[in-house]
């Protein structure tokens, strides 16, 4: 009948601009809103040198979460620990900074910013970056920009083992041995070739394969779940909201909220958090993202599993639980 092709024209016309309409609101909005929301700082000294920083900071209402360390070595402590992004430590001859640009070069400069114009006029503030960003990617951009390729490459691995109607074992097995390889190249390219991850090889290797693994572990458990509209799920979650809200590119602290929490909670911002830690900081504050990873991993692998249990669909209309007798011999 004509109507159906005219329902079809009519669904594409509507769909199309309103799948522009949420890229553009998941992209675009929240960098737009980029600003710091209870971004952990720390603030060491002298207490009534400390004190006056401390207001200063907190003039900025709802801006920063302020820790108190005695003095300049706890503090760099807790920036190598990823306690909090920077510090301001009073001395006799005035504040100094302290940053961590391979935390968040974009939150190194925000805190550049606020120091220098908090501080007396003429007064040059010292700035010390206690975790440097290679010099590979001083802006982190490689770092932030590597996070879609691994959602992408987790999105396909989820698709084909559906559409190639691999089940069970088969499926998760296929699943972790494409997400290893893919960790493998991925930090030949960013490690080896670019330099612009300077961690343990094997440990980062193993961040880009857990976070592949994850989603494609995810994509492929939904599509067990729900059928092949699955996959289109789980694109739509890890790489239209995944990557936008994992801060990758800035800091889960600087994205509007609820945006920055629920992208730590997904693969992608999971995934980038951990590899920071891995690449820079020496495994420091791994835990969370690691858990958020092993998660996904695991509850998509089980749906994989279970899903291989069940009785495969025929393809030719024939009902699988109606018993057939077998043919007779002929002659």
């Amino acid at each position: 009948m004509p109507s159906a092709p005219n329902h079809r024209a009519v669904a594409v016309i509507l769909l199309v601009p309103l799948m522009v309409a949420l890229a553009l609101w998941a992209f675009s909005w929240p960098a737009a809103r980029i600003a710091p929301r209870d971004l952990p700082v720390g603030v060491a000294g002298s207490a009534a040198a400390a004190d006056q920083l401390h207001e200063q900071l907190e003039r900025h209402e709802g801006a920063f979460e302020i820790h108190r360390y005695d003095d300049a070595s706890a503090a760099r402590a807790a920036i190598e620990d990823r306690v909090v992004y920077g510090a301001v430590v009073a001395g006799d001859k005035g504040p100094q900074l302290l940053t961590a640009s391979a935390a968040s070069p974009v939150v190194s400069q925000l805190l550049t910013e606020a120091v220098a114009g908090a501080a007396p006029a003429g007064t040059a503030v010292p700035v010390t970056d206690v975790v440097a960003a290679p010099a590979a990617d001083p802006r982190g951009s490689a770092l932030g920009a590597s996070i879609l390729p691994l959602a992408l490459a987790g999105v396909a691995s989820g698709a084909v083992v559906t559409l190639m109607k691999l089940r069970g074992a088969r499926a998760a097995v296929t699943l972790a041995v494409t997400a290893a390889l893919v960790g493998i190249v991925a930090t030949a390219v960013a490690h080896s070739w670019l330099g612009v991850i300077t961690g343990g090889w094997w440990a980062e290797a193993g961040v880009m394969g857990l976070t592949v693994l994850a989603i494609g572990s995810a994509v492929a458990g939904l599509a067990v779940l729900i059928g092949t509209p699955g996959i289109g799920l789980g694109a739509l979650l890890m790489v239209l909201l995944g990557n936008p809200f994992s801060g990758a590119t800035s800091a889960p602290e600087l994205l509007p909220e609820p945006v920055g929490v629920i992208g730590q909670w997904l693969p992608p911002g999971a995934g980038g958090s951990l590899l920071r830690s891995v690449a820079f900081f020496d495994g420091s504050a791994a835990g969370g993202a690691a858990s958020v990873l092993a998660a996904w991993a695991a509850l998509g692998l089980v749906a994989v599993l279970i899903g291989g249990r069940r009785r495969p669909e025929r393809t030719d209309g024939a009902d699988p639980s109606v018993h057939r007798p077998d043919p007779v011999p002929v002659g």
